[in-house]
């Protein structure tokens, strides 16, 4: 017996409550087939590009840092 005809005798023997069940769970598994899995992440990459762009906003930082105390020295002398 296959699969399928042990499917079609199961359901054969189900209530209408319950074939309403099963309709709601193939159309779930339906719309699963069709999203696509969120692909992993690799780790040791995503170290990388954060030391990357930490690099990047310290430097960006600091290269602020001298106008940022102007406008402050500015505030002060108001």
């Amino acid at each position: 017996m296959t699969i399928k005809e042990q499917i079609a005798r199961e359901l054969d023997a189900l209530t209408e409550s319950e074939l309403a069940q099963v309709a709601e769970y193939v159309a779930f598994l339906k719309f699963h087939a069709r999203v696509k899995p969120i692909p992993k992440l690799d780790e040791t990459q995503l170290a990388v590009l954060y030391a990357e762009f930490a690099d990047e906003d310290r430097d960006m930082a600091e290269e602020g840092i001298s106008d940022f105390a102007e406008g402050l020295t500015k505030e002060d002398a108001r």
